[in-house]
């Protein structure tokens, strides 16, 4: 056992956030929140209170330092803090939003009807903008990261790939860039996208590289749960994460699939305050945190592995990582 001691937390600080937790809403809120960044008006939507209302339980949350809030462009959202440290802070904020996401604070239908309402609005927003620039998408996108400015560090973590070679997903493949190599690596591969034009685009990738062992599939990763999955050996998310309407999920759903070993590749911008990304090309975030990738990982059970960042000169820099799901004993 170590001998280290971890630092005591101010009664006051402990004493100041139960009180702002010990409230049925707040609770919800809080859980929610535990699935992704919420606006105030979305909130106010899932949970059918006046933004006053809202903005009061918020701003205690806020002082408690239960919440904190980050820029997307114009919009500010809310989000739990990341845990980060092993003081007794973190400790028992790990422990009591443990306990919070086993609650059943969200299990009211209302609540749940508010949720998929705001995530389909965002959904319909990310399809829209695809569905009326699907065939200038390239150009658009190529304003912030070309594929020939990191599609040889993307082809280079490919071929340090040692797994298994047996089936391939690729999460949102846009014009399909990566499906001839990872057609060339793996027996099978599906390219799954919730855009039907965007998916078109990939499939005439597919159609004149004559890739027939890539199935193109109109839908989203919780399709495929329910549609009881092939066991993924090697899943990918290249700069697609931006455009989800809930970013996390991907991360629980892809470890769902993942087989025993598998690795999940994810390749995305880090955070960055170039807010016309949004009206451009269609960003519904601007970018992410490193840190919020490792704990939506850690969450969905999967451990850390290789990480690179890349940095262009439009001053976007972008991340490269690597998931694993540990094998089985």
């Amino acid at each position: 056992m170590s001998d280290s001691v971890i630092p005591t937390v101010n009664h006051e600080r402990l004493a100041r956030a139960s009180k702002a937790a010990g409230d049925g809403l707040r609770l919800a809120i809080l859980q929610l929140l535990g699935q992704g960044s919420f606006g105030v008006l979305e909130l106010c939507q899932v949970f059918g209170i006046k933004q006053s209302g809202m903005s009061h339980h918020l701003k205690v949350l806020s002082q408690a330092e239960l919440v904190s809030t980050q820029r997307e462009g114009n919009s500010i959202f809310y989000r739990r803090p990341l845990i980060s440290g092993h003081d007794s802070w973190n400790l028992w904020l790990q422990a009591m939003f443990a306990a919070i996401d086993a609650s059943d604070a969200l299990d009211d239908a209302e609540y749940q009807q508010g949720l998929t309402a705001v995530l389909q609005e965002r959904a319909q927003a990310c399809a829209g903008f695809f569905a009326r620039n699907a065939d200038a998408f390239k150009e658009q996108q190529d304003l912030i990261a070309s594929w020939d400015q990191y599609g040889e560090t993307l082809t280079g973590i490919l071929a340090g790939y040692r797994g298994a070679s047996d089936y391939a997903l690729e999460v949102g493949p846009g014009e399909g860039a990566f499906l001839p190599l990872l057609a060339q690596r793996f027996t099978a591969v599906t390219a799954l996208d919730i855009s039907p034009q965007m998916l078109e685009q990939a499939a005439m990738t597919v159609s004149q590289q004559q890739l027939d062992n890539v199935q193109c599939l109109l839908g989203d990763t919780q399709l495929l749960l329910t549609q009881k999955p092939r066991a993924v050996d090697f899943a990918v998310a290249n700069m697609v994460l931006h455009h989800v309407p809930a970013p996390r999920t991907i991360f629980n759903d892809v470890a769902a699939l993942l087989k025993d070993g598998g690795t999940f590749l994810v390749t995305d911008l880090c955070r960055h305050e170039q807010s016309w990304a949004r009206t451009s090309c269609g960003d519904l975030w601007l970018g992410f945190d490193p840190d919020d990738l490792t704990s939506w990982a850690r969450e969905a059970g999967l451990t850390e592995g290789q990480s690179q960042y890349l940095g262009l000169r439009n001053g976007f820099q972008i991340q490269f990582r690597l998931f694993h799901r540990a094998p089985s004993a």
